[in-house]
């Protein structure tokens, strides 16, 4: 499921700002695997925050109070994205990402929650969880010096 579409990003960005971005054939279209790229990149780059304690991709069928508030920050990263194609990006640019990265660790943290009317499944994933277990030592490194 998608936060958003490659209409979206055009809207957002406006046509002429889009094939500057992502016309890399010259064409005077915007490629749409360039704008694919981008949108997927920060879908799956939000997803990436929220899996810490959400089940993603977030159902927005289920929960579609929560799409124009994933859809704007996830915006904002693909609009950030295409950007950084063809430097300078913009300052503006540049804090709107840093704005969703910051609104997307707290979800992350548990510092804030998704508005979602109803509970959210939660996520199964918690990252990969490391540890040893091994017998008692045969020999002390006291018993081990000298030799």
């Amino acid at each position: 499921m998608s936060y958003l579409s490659n209409a979206d990003i055009e809207q957002r960005l406006g046509s002429k700002a889009l094939i500057q971005l992502a016309d890399d054939d010259g064409d005077n279209v915007a490629d749409v695997g360039v704008v694919d790229e981008a949108r997927l990149g920060a879908e799956r780059e939000v997803d990436s925050y929220l899996a810490r304690r959400y089940a993603v991709p977030v159902d927005l069928n289920a929960h579609p109070e929560l799409a124009d508030l994933l859809a704007t920050f996830t915006l904002d990263l693909a609009t950030f994205r295409l950007r950084a194609r063809r430097p300078p990006v913009p300052d503006a640019a540049t804090n709107m990402r840093q704005h969703a990265v910051q609104w997307l660790e707290r979800i992350a943290n548990g510092t804030i929650d998704l508005p979602a009317l109803t509970e959210l499944p939660s996520s199964d994933l918690r990252g990969l969880r490391t540890g040893w277990n091994s017998e008692a030592r045969l020999l002390s490194r006291d018993e081990l010096s000298g030799h």
